[in-house]
């Protein structure tokens, strides 16, 4: 019988991420808390840029955008939020997104599976991505569930579970 194998990923739905600045960017724009401070919402491809008059304001624009961020589905672990920096006569955030997985967040990643997984269970690096394979699917569920337990700083989603 030939090995069971699943992928490991760290992807953000572009989408759904388009949709939440979008309403974050309408929440911002009509309500009253908001009003005189020049807010703005701005969606470049890969990151999202957060502009108010004041540090306070700009803040408060991040954690409405975090909030829709986490109504349409994406963890806040797939959000790289900077500090607050004056520019001119206004505040700005830069918001990152992260997608893939760093080489040394893989690396962490396949030591875990190497130290704590069953030892049937074999993983191996492929770019952005791990490949996680065993002769037991019932070794690499337990492994899913480890990861899911363990404390990373990154988003994981396992795809073609075959």
């Amino acid at each position: 019988m030939a090995d069971s194998s699943f992928d490991i990923v760290s992807k953000v739905d572009k989408m759904e991420a388009e949709n939440a600045v979008n309403q974050a960017r309408k929440e911002v724009t009509q309500r009253y808390d908001f009003k005189g401070t020049d807010p703005s919402v701005e969606w470049s491809g890969e990151s999202i840029l957060l502009k108010a008059n004041t540090e306070e304001r700009v803040k408060a624009i991040l954690d409405v955008v975090q909030t829709k961020f986490i109504k349409r589905g994406i963890s806040l672990k797939s959000l790289e939020d900077g500090e607050p920096y004056p520019s001119g006569k206004e505040y700005r955030i830069e918001v990152g997104l992260k997608d893939g997985i760093a080489s040394d967040q893989a690396k962490k990643i396949s030591k875990i599976i190497r130290d704590e997984a069953p030892k049937s269970v074999k993983s191996q690096i492929q770019g952005d991505e791990l490949r996680v394979q065993s002769k037991s699917r019932d070794d690499l569920q337990s492994t899913i569930a480890l990861l899911k337990g363990s404390d990373l700083d990154i988003d994981l989603q396992f795809i073609n579970m075959r």
